[in-house]
């Protein structure tokens, strides 16, 4: 299972299946996790890779795939690679009440862009649906997915929170919200005993979007690129997906935070001189950087699984190739510099 990895990709589909590529080790954690598998929010930017990973790593398993099924074509892709596929509106509590029962959940689903203006849809999706779903699914193990962004600032020299960090947003009314995410599962938790993980992920990349894909884009078609949130981390999509499939063998009651990214804490200056030495051009870049950021420190996860299989340069040269032949974009910015948390 542990291929070599490509030098570039010559379409989605071997993206695709790169990204979906189970490791040894993640099937051999499949293989000890007892029961079946569902992923809520299966229509996001990375549940079908998700779903289709944990199906690949184990193909005895049911994989049931949750979502509305909104975009064409999803479903039968998913159901092509041996993903049963349940639409839902997670909204309708009763509609969550009768999903299939499974002994493990894989909790995607949230709200971040478009929650100006529409701060209510946001806090009903980021703390109303935990509460029904920590309900419906009291006997199973979750891994809730979350954000970095629960975190304060913090100094750029100081390597990030850890886990032992209290969370305290800065700003804006989604990184509250998905606070209130986490202590909606972690009540469920300690309420009937729910083993979980709150996944707090920053940034997942794929060659179609994130961070790299953001900054590459702006230095290549010469648009300014504002400094002041200087530093981030990044982690290939592939790996996420493979560590949050594998939490579920360390989920606990209460629940319990696991922060997960990659092992840099990267200069955004940094990346964009990368990216215009490969394209021959020079940044375009403007403000200075602030002595603090939104980070993440992920090394408790790394003596968990393991550092990430795909290194940074990897994803650099990957994403600087992707770019510069102008592939598929998802069209879904980041927005990693947003400082004052409004989305």
């Amino acid at each position: 299972m542990n291929q070599p990895l490509p030098a570039r990709f010559d379409s989605i589909a071997q993206l695709e299946e790169v990204m979906t590529r189970p490791s040894a080790a993640l099937a051999a954690d499949l293989a000890r996790l007892p029961g079946d598998i569902a992923v809520l929010g299966v229509g996001g930017k990375m549940g079908p890779t998700l779903a289709r990973l944990a199906k690949r790593a184990a193909p005895g398993k049911r994989i049931v795939g949750v979502a509305r099924f909104s975009e064409k074509g999803l479903r039968e892709s998913l159901e092509k690679s041996g993903v049963e596929c349940v639409p839902c509106d997670l909204l309708d509590r009763a509609a969550v009440e009768r999903l299939p029962k499974v002994p493990n959940l894989i909790y995607m689903a949230g709200r971040k862009f478009g929650s100006q203006g529409a701060e209510h849809l946001t806090w009903a999706m980021n703390a109303l649906v935990p509460g029904y779903v920590a309900e419906a699914f009291k006997d199973s193990r979750i891994v809730a997915f979350s954000t970095g962004c629960v975190y304060p600032f913090v100094p750029v020299a100081h390597g990030g929170p850890t886990e032992a960090t209290p969370p305290n947003p800065p700003s804006g009314e989604y990184a509250n919200s998905c606070l209130a995410r986490e202590r909606v599962f972690e009540y469920g938790s300690r309420q009937h005993g729910t083993k979980a993980v709150l996944f707090r992920l920053n940034y997942a990349i794929d060659m179609r979007y994130g961070v790299l894909f953001d900054v590459a884009s702006a230095v290549k078609a010469g648009k300014p690129l504002d400094l002041t949130m200087g530093h981030v981390n990044v982690i290939w999509q592939g790996d996420a997906n493979a560590m949050a499939l594998r939490a579920l063998l360390h989920a606990e009651s209460p629940a319990k935070p696991l922060n997960v990214t990659g092992p840099e804490i990267l200069s955004v200056r940094w990346l964009a001189e990368e990216f215009g030495r490969r394209f021959g051009v020079k940044p375009n870049l403007t403000g200075s950087e602030a002595a603090n950021a939104w980070l993440n420190n992920a090394s408790h996860a790394f003596s968990l699984f393991g550092y990430p299989g795909v290194p940074l340069s990897t994803l650099i040269d990957w994403t600087a190739d992707w770019v510069g032949r102008d592939m598929a974009s998802l069209g879904k910015p980041t927005h990693f510099e947003v400082r004052d948390g409004v989305f």
